[in-house]
């Protein structure tokens, strides 16, 4: 391909063969998230890429980066050979028809028992409950809030806490704490009466002042990840359950992000948080990085508020619990199990932070802060420029900020993610299958990176100045 525009079809054989890489970016620029491709083409981190092992990235340079990207979607690499081999297993042998509605599905059954079994593993008061499968972690979220509201028909809000994120459909949205992302779509859905993150007072007085009866469920991220990987007090959240109890609410755990082992557990609500929550959503590693897998976990007396009796059709979706995806969700789980990735994942991760740490230390005028559990990591960067001169941009300068520690992590071997809900923050959720050597690698990729960049302000000046004039051109809307 010579990167022109296509007149044609585009078939898959020419997309096998490979794309020319201009091709691909004139396509997606013109076709798909424009700006979004624009910032991640000017910041040169846009690829695209090739996997090389499970763990590593080649851009089209030839260059090999560790990928520690990924949204913690990926949590076996890419590639995984033990999923591939599963995969194609499943494609030479399985005949279950591919979409089964209406019908006895038996990789949705066993995937459903196996969700309970594991959480009534934890918490027996769940022994008896049902799933709802859908295609994302959005997904999951809404029908974990309509669940909610079904269940207190007569309740009127939600309460939800500073900087969560639970997705970005319209309900979820009303419980995602991001003006940016809630402000164009006014009305929300859901009125939402929003607390300070591990504040157990705050939720207290609120009960005081406001009956308690009119709150439809509490929903909650047992660790916030979008936020930047922010850890509450632990009995923050033993003590929103118990309350929530006590009064009779639902509590809703978003365990999209941090469960099923990227936290060191597999429910870090029941297990770290001593919580019993009434409703659980689970996704991004059930995909195991090859396919969008979404589940809400339910007590049977709230699941059959909404779905019992005839109204098994008030809520659904056509691909959820599709039998290619149940499948690979069910191998996920056997592999996190059978290869004792939560125990890995715990260990991992105490190493990692202890090395962001002593990073941290050595360089006080590029690291504000540094912030982990398990193998899910936040790096915060001081502002590229001070506050004092930002000139009423603070977050503009947050999005730099970002966005040019990305170039240099990126430039220096790592790819790492954004955190959609905190300026000035990288995140790594690195595969919880990486080699020792290799997670070893990354940390001293990051350690050379800082001791070459040293303070925030440098970020500014090594960054090409093309790059800092087409992400301004972006930023201003041209």
């Amino acid at each position: 391909m010579d990167g022109t525009t296509f007149n044609g079809p585009i078939t898959t054989d020419e997309v096998l063969a490979g794309l020319d890489n201009r091709t691909v970016f004139e396509l997606e620029r013109d076709h798909g998230n424009t700006d979004l491709i624009r910032a991640i083409e000017a910041a040169r981190i846009a690829g695209p890429f090739t996997s090389v092992s499970p763990w590593e990235l080649e851009d089209p340079s030839g260059v090999r980066r560790i990928n520690a990207a990924g949204y913690a979607a990926i949590p076996f690499g890419e590639r995984y050979p033990p999923l591939m081999d599963f995969l194609d297993r499943y494609l030479a042998k399985s005949r279950q028809i591919g979409l089964p509605v209406q019908s006895l599905a038996p990789w949705r059954a066993a995937l459903e028992a196996e969700l309970v079994r594991l959480v009534a593993s934890l918490d027996t008061s769940h022994s008896n409950s049902r799933v709802f499968f859908t295609n994302s972690g959005s997904e999951a979220n809404e029908a974990a809030i309509k669940l909610a509201k079904a269940f207190r028909p007569n309740a009127t809000y939600f309460v939800n806490f500073k900087r969560a994120f639970h997705g970005k459909t319209t309900g979820a949205l009303s419980i995602t704490s991001n003006e940016d992302c809630q402000s164009p779509f006014r009305p929300l859905a859901y009125e939402t009466l929003t607390l300070p993150f591990g504040d157990l007072e705050a939720f207290e007085a609120l009960l005081a002042r406001k009956d308690p009866k009119h709150v439809i469920a509490v929903m909650l991220e047992p660790i916030q990840g979008e936020a930047g990987v922010i850890v509450p007090p632990q009995t923050f959240l033993s003590g929103i359950d118990r309350l929530s109890k006590q009064y009779g609410i639902p509590v809703i755990a978003d365990e999209i992000q941090a469960g099923l082992a990227r936290s060191g557990y597999l429910v870090p609500s029941i297990e770290w948080g001593g919580m019993s929550p009434d409703i659980l959503t689970f996704a991004k590693p059930l995909g195991g990085g090859l396919t969008p897998v979404g589940a809400a976990v339910a007590r049977k007396v709230i699941y059959r508020k909404m779905l019992g009796g005839m109204n098994f059709k008030t809520h659904s979706n056509t691909f959820g619990g599709n039998s290619m995806s149940m499948a690979i969700g069910l191998k996920s789980l056997e592999i996190i199990r059978d290869e004792g990735l939560v125990a890995r994942s715990r260990v991992l991760g105490k190493i990692g932070l202890e090395r962001l740490e002593a990073l941290a230390k050595r360089h006080p005028k590029l690291i504000k802060e540094v912030r982990g559990f398990g193998l899910w990591f936040a790096i915060e960067f001081h502002p590229v420029v001070p506050d004092r001169t930002a000139l009423g941009m603070k977050d503009l300068v947050g999005e730099f900020t970002t966005i040019l520690a990305l170039m240099m992590f990126h430039r220096g071997g790592l790819h790492a993610n954004l955190a959609a809900n905190s300026h000035r923050t990288i995140r790594l959720t690195p595969p919880l299958t990486i080699p020792e050597d290799l997670y070893n690698e990354m940390f001293d990729r990051i350690d050379a990176v800082a001791d070459d960049i040293g303070s925030a302000s440098k970020l500014l000046i090594r960054t090409p100045p093309t790059s800092m004039v087409d992400l301004a051109r972006i930023s201003i809307g041209v």
